[in-house]
């Protein structure tokens, strides 16, 4: 049977993207960098759109991430972790704003702004108030038990300030400072070591090491962003809660009454870090960043529930 293109295309498409997939999320060593990678998943996307007689269940575009590593327990997330939509410029943005608007049938639209951090996705369970459990992304349902680890950051609580009562699963992502991650490379020249290619795969070569007492010495933090569990209505709302529990936000966060006022954030931001390594918002930016336009999350208020619980994907975005 003769191949046609598309098909030989995707196939190809697949195999680079999954190669790339393993060394990003498994070997923590990735050797594409990440407009490269948005490039083939942007190709794959649109051949599959274009020939949807060529989707299969294992398509890279029919997943969020990577299998969990077979050197922790694996953990069942109660809610998937599912990756977010990005944007590459200002017309995608202003095609997300009219998107929300028409599934609401209003234009009274409100967004809360968000830095994304240059981290490891992570899930923290609390039961009643105390730190039971925590986990990876993985491949959006199935993570990896890092508790033990979690447990040497200082950022994360052990007990809240508050008892909870029953089940709060809290995600957010640790990462490495960016003077942290300037001295771990250091050190590791100095032992003729090869550096890390960015801070989030240094915070998840930390995570997973198979001794706490070394991930201590990383001096990982967190900022966690998302909450099942709390009775809030809107994602300011949320955040808020989450810091009189005692968990750590970001702090530079802003509301914005529309979309122009999310372009100025990201505008603003796209300049602040490239100049002045802002706390929590590294020089170097994940996957999802997507040149200026990804400084923020954008998530809408003046909804029913917090569109950034968990669960909720319906109006999230990386602007």
């Amino acid at each position: 049977m003769v191949t046609s293109i598309p098909q030989k295309r995707v196939a190809e498409l697949r195999e680079q993207i999954e190669k790339a997939n393993y060394e990003y999320h498994i070997l923590d060593a990735p050797t594409i960098d990440d407009f490269a990678y948005d490039a083939l998943m942007r190709e794959l996307q649109e051949l599959e759109a274009e020939h949807p007689e060529l989707v299969t269940p294992e398509s890279p575009t029919q997943r969020v991430g990577a299998p969990p590593s077979n050197r922790f327990a694996p953990v069942e997330h109660t809610h998937p972790m599912l990756s977010l939509s990005n944007a590459f410029d200002e017309a995608e943005v202003r095609a997300f704003d009219q998107r929300v608007r028409k599934v609401l049938g209003r234009d009274d639209v409100g967004y809360v702004c968000e830095l994304k951090i240059d981290g490891l996705a992570i899930n923290l369970t609390y039961a009643d108030g105390r730190f039971v459990q925590g986990a990876t992304r993985g491949d959006g349902s199935v993570g990896e038990d890092v508790t033990a680890n979690l447990r040497t950051v200082k950022s994360i609580p052990l007990t809240l300030r508050e008892a909870v009562p029953g089940r709060l699963d809290v995600r957010g992502e640790v990462y490495l400072p960016t003077a942290a991650f300037e001295a771990t490379n250091r050190e590791r020249l100095e032992r003729e070591e090869p550096p890390f290619a960015n801070p989030r795969n240094a915070a998840a070569g930390a995570v997973r090491q198979l001794d706490p007492a070394q991930t201590a010495k990383r001096n990982l933090a967190m900022w966690v962003y998302s909450a099942a569990g709390l009775d809030v209505d809107s994602q300011h709302a949320l955040l808020a809660r989450l810091r009189e529990l005692g968990l750590r936000t970001n702090p530079n966060v802003r509301r914005a009454t529309d979309i122009d006022d999310v372009l100025a954030f990201i505008a603003e931001w796209g300049t602040k870090r490239s100049t002045s390594g802002a706390p929590g918002c590294s020089r170097r930016w994940p996957r999802s960043r997507r040149c200026s336009w990804a400084a923020p999350r954008s998530a809408m208020r003046r909804s029913t529930t917090s569109t950034r619980s968990i669960g909720s994907t319906s109006a999230s975005v990386i602007a």
